[in-house]
């Protein structure tokens, strides 16, 4: 992905569930990074396909939201995987 601030102010949409309701609804966050570490670590998976992440007039959804965490340029500490 090309440059990404993840500095930035960020909004989060997370995917309905296909019976209407959502996890947590929308959310505002006061960085990309965090927006980005909640949906990935905090979110259940299954809202991750069709959320929206909404940084600096810009959309990204699910699968760009996963390639931002899993960045090299990703600023925050990742979540240890649990195997």
């Amino acid at each position: 992905m090309a440059t990404f601030d993840y500095g930035s102010p960020a909004d989060l949409f997370p995917a309905r569930s296909p019976k209407g309701g959502r996890p947590a609804g929308y959310r505002r966050f006061d960085t990309a990074a965090e927006a980005v570490r909640y949906a990935i670590e905090e979110m259940p998976e299954q809202f991750l396909s069709g959320a929206i992440l909404e940084v600096d007039d810009r959309r990204i959804d699910g699968a760009g939201i996963r390639d931002l965490y899993d960045s090299a340029d990703y600023p925050l500490a990742r979540k240890p995987i649990q195997r």
